[in-house]
C-alpha cells in the first residue's frame, strides 16, 4: 500500500501516473480531449469529456501497472487552474461547457470592476490582478448568460468548481464539494490572508456563496471515491493547482526556493513561506500548496511565449522540421551574434505587462543567419525568465540559491546553461520531470501515511543535472541590458 495514483488534468490532455513511494513512475497513460473555440478569444472544454478521459486514463494506468485499486494508498489530483465549471447538484449535469483559463470573454466585466475601484481590494485580499484569466468573472458570465442559472444558483441548486472540484464530485458520486487553497486562491474570490471566501468580492460580482466549495488544505483526507469508479474505495489525499503542485513536486518547501516550468509559456513560482504581500513588481501573490493547517504563499509570474517561440521557428519561419532540431541549429553558432529576439506575439507578460507590445528581431547584420535567429529565440526564453526572477527577488528580498526547472524546454541543455549564466546561480533539472503529478502524489502520500513529512520528500527529490554559471557577471549584466533595450523597442513598435 505504498503506491500513489496522480490524476493530472491539463489544458489539452488528461493523464494518470502511478508512482511508487520513492517517487518513481510505475505507469503513465495520457489522453487528449477536444478544444472548443465558439468565437475569437473564447475557449471551452466539455466537462464530461474531461471526466471521461481522466477516468479512462486512471483505469488504464492501474491496468498497465498490473494493479488492482486496493493496492493504491491514495489519490492526488492536480489540474489546470482557473477553468470554471457550474453543474446541477441534483443531477451532476454541467449547465454549460467549462470556460477555460485562456478565455477572454469576460474582459468587459473586469473593466467594470477596475472602474469601480476594486483593483486595490482584489490585490490586498487575493494577491491577484483583476483579469479575465481568473474564475470569478467566468462564474458571473455563466450566471448572466445561461437561462435560469442565476435563479437556480440563488436557490442553492448549482455548484461551482474549478476542475479539481469537478473531478472530486464525480469520483465521489456527488458526496463531496471541495477544493484546496491553491485552487481557491486562483478564483479572485478567496481572501488568502484570512483563509476564507470574501463576502465583499462576492457581493461586487453578485455571486451567491451557496455556489462555492469548501476549502481545505492541499494535503488532507478529503474522502473516499465510490467503489465502482476504480474497483475499490480509495482515499483522495491531495489536491493542488498545476503550478503549485509542480513547486511542491520540486521539493521547494522553504522561502526563497523557486521553480520554473518551461512549456508553451513559462511559469515561475518562488516560495515565500508564511509571509503574504501583494507584489510591487508586476507579479501575483498566491497560495502555495498547504501540507498542514499553516498557510503558505508564493510569488508567481508568467511568460506568455516560452517554448512557443520554437514552434514559431518550426511552423512560421520553417527554419526547423521538428522542435527538437532547434538545439543543434542554435549550437552551430557560438552566440546570437548581436541578434535579440523579443517574441511578444501576444504582448508581454510579467514583469512588463505590455499587452500591445509586438514581436521584434533587432541587431541583424549581413552576417546574420537563421542559426543566429534560432540562438536568439532560445536566448529570449532565458532572458524573459531572468527578468521574472529579478522581479521576484525585488519583491521577496530573499536571495535565491538555485532555480529548479521542469517542462519540455528544460530538456534543452543549451538553454539551461544560458539560463544559469544569466542568473549567476545553478539551474537544476530533476531526475523525475513529471513534477506536477509528483507533487499531487506527494501531497496524497502525506495525508495517507506513505510519507512522514516534507523532510522525507526533500530526501527523495533527486537532481539529474546541475548547470553551473560560467559567464562573468559583467557580461551577463551587459546582455540583460541589451535585452531590456530590445524590449523597449518592442513596446514602442
Amino acid at each position: 500500500m505504498s503506491l500513489l495514483l496522480a490524476l493530472d488534468q491539463g489544458t489539452s490532455s488528461s493523464r494518470s501516473i502511478v508512482f511508487d513511494a520513492d517517487g518513481r513512475i510505475v505507469s503513465m497513460v495520457q489522453r487528449e480531449f477536444h478544444q472548443v473555440f465558439p468565437q475569437p478569444g473564447w475557449v471551452e472544454h466539455d466537462p464530461m469529456e474531461i471526466w471521461n478521459t481522466q477516468l479512462a486514463t486512471a483505469r488504464e494506468a492501474l491496468a498497465a501497472a498490473g494493479l488492482e485499486a486496493r493496492s493504491v494508498a491514495g489519490i492526488g489530483i492536480t489540474n489546470q487552474r482557473e477553468t470554471t465549471v457550474i453543474w446541477e447538484r441534483a443531477t451532476g449535469r454541467p449547465i454549460h461547457n467549462a470556460i477555460v483559463w485562456q478565455d477572454r470573454r469576460t474582459e468587459p466585466i473586469c473593466r467594470q470592476l477596475r472602474e469601480a475601484g476594486l483593483a486595490e481590494v482584489v490585490a490586498a485580499r487575493t494577491g491577484l490582478v483583476i483579469d479575465a484569466y481568473f474564475s470569478a468573472t467566468k462564474i458571473r458570465w455563466l450566471l448572466d448568460n445561461v437561462p435560469g442559472a442565476r435563479v437556480a444558483a440563488q436557490r442553492g441548486e448549482l455548484a461551482f468548481g474549478t476542475i479539481d472540484s469537478w473531478l472530486v464530485w464525480q469520483l465521489t458520486g456527488g458526496r463531496l464539494h471541495v477544493t484546496d487553497v491553491t485552487n481557491a486562491s486562483r478564483t479572485m474570490l478567496y481572501d488568502v490572508r484570512r483563509g476564507c471566501w470574501d463576502d465583499e468580492l462576492l457581493a461586487a460580482l453578485d455571486l451567491p456563496a451557496a455556489l462555492l466549495p469548501e476549502v481545505l488544505p492541499s494535503s488532507h483526507r478529503f474522502g473516499l471515491t465510490d467503489a465502482e469508479v476504480l474497483g475499490a474505495p480509495l482515499p483522495i489525499g491531495g489536491i493542488a493547482g498545476d503550478q503549485q503542485a509542480a513547486l511542491f513536486g520540486q521539493a521547494c518547501f522553504e522561502p526563497g526556493m523557486a521553480k520554473n516550468t518551461y512549456g508553451t509559456g513559462c511559469f515561475m513560482l518562488m516560495h515565500t513561506g508564511s509571509r503574504f504581500e501583494p507584489s510591487r513588481n508586476g507579479l501575483v501573490a498566491t497560495a502555495a500548496a498547504q501540507p498542514a493547517q499553516a498557510r503558505q504563499y508564493a510569488l508567481e509570474g508568467s511568460v506568455f511565449v516560452g517554448g512557443a517561440v520554437v514552434q514559431w521557428l518550426r511552423d512560421g519561419l520553417k527554419a526547423i522540421e521538428k522542435s527538437s532540431d532547434v538545439e543543434a541549429l542554435a549550437a552551430s553558432v557560438p552566440d546570437a551574434g548581436g541578434v535579440v529576439f523579443v517574441p511578444a506575439f501576444t504582448g508581454l507578460g510579467a514583469p512588463y505587462w505590455q499587452p500591445d507590445a509586438r514581436g521584434t528581431i533587432t541587431g541583424l547584420t549581413r552576417g546574420s543567419t537563421v542559426a543566429h535567429v534560432a540562438r536568439a529565440a532560445l536566448d529570449a526564453i532565458a532572458y524573459q525568465s531572468a527578468a521574472l526572477l529579478g522581479a521576484m527577488g525585488r519583491d521577496a528580498g530573499t536571495p535565491l540559491a538555485e532555480l529548479r526547472v521542469d517542462g519540455g524546454a528544460a530538456a534543452n541543455d543549451l538553454l539551461m546553461q544560458f539560463q544559469a549564466d544569466l542568473l549567476g546561480i545553478p539551474v537544476v533539472r530533476p531526475a523525475v520531470i513529471e513534477t506536477t503529478a509528483l507533487g499531487a502524489a506527494w501531497l496524497a502520500g502525506l495525508a495517507c501515511g506513505v510519507h512522514r513529512g516534507v523532510d522525507d520528500l526533500s530526501r527523495l527529490w533527486r537532481a539529474e543535472r546541475r548547470f553551473v554559471p560560467t559567464m562573468s557577471r559583467d557580461r551577463a549584466q551587459a546582455l540583460m541590458a541589451g535585452w531590456e533595450r530590445a524590449v523597449r523597442q518592442a513596446v514602442a513598435a
